[in-house]
């Protein structure tokens, strides 16, 4: 397991480093630094200011009305997911603040701008919780990587105009 210390005032090393996938919610039960890579897609890191603990969503659409379909990869299910695993795990909802990174949209892609319904999505639901907004890396049309200390809040948004394949785990090649 490879660690490092990524406060300088803070010699606690934290785990490097939990690859979130779009789809899915992690929540750590202690020190860790969590990545992931977006483009139309958002990611949303909740920290609890008391209690020193985050967590961080990775959707790709805004939102689904079925239940028997949703699944995280719909913003709708998966911000309130994660504030209810924020919630049951001792966190108020004045304790916590988000960060909202990603949303991004190339045209020459897609004609519909999915990002920014995911960031609509995203504020609206904070904002619905009473979750202050802290920070936001969003829109644009270049994709980022996204470094969460889940015991510090700090965070590392590095933008890219292309994804390489080694910016997915296991993070092989030209890192």
């Amino acid at each position: 397991m490879q660690t490092i210390s990524m406060n300088k005032h803070d010699n606690t090393l934290i785990k490097l480093d939990y690859l979130l996938k779009p789809g899915f919610i992690y929540l750590a039960d202690k020190p860790i630094s969590i990545s992931t890579v977006v483009g139309s897609s958002v990611a949303i890191s909740l920290f609890d200011k008391k209690n020193k603990i985050g967590g961080m969503n990775h959707f790709q659409f805004p939102e689904i009305r079925d239940k028997e379909l949703s699944t995280a990869l719909y913003g709708n299910v998966a911000t309130i997911t994660l504030i209810k695993m924020m919630l049951s795990n001792g966190s108020k909802e004045h304790h916590i603040e988000a960060h909202i990174f990603g949303g991004a949209h190339n045209p020459e892609v897609s004609k519909i701008n999915v990002g920014l319904n995911n960031i609509k999505t995203a504020r609206r639901i904070l904002n619905s919780k009473q979750i202050k907004i802290v920070s936001e890396d969003v829109g644009g049309e270049v994709g980022r990587k996204i470094i969460f200390n889940t015991s510090t809040s700090e965070i590392a948004v590095l933008k890219v105009k292309n994804l390489r394949r080694s910016d997915w785990y296991p993070y092989e090649g030209d890192r």
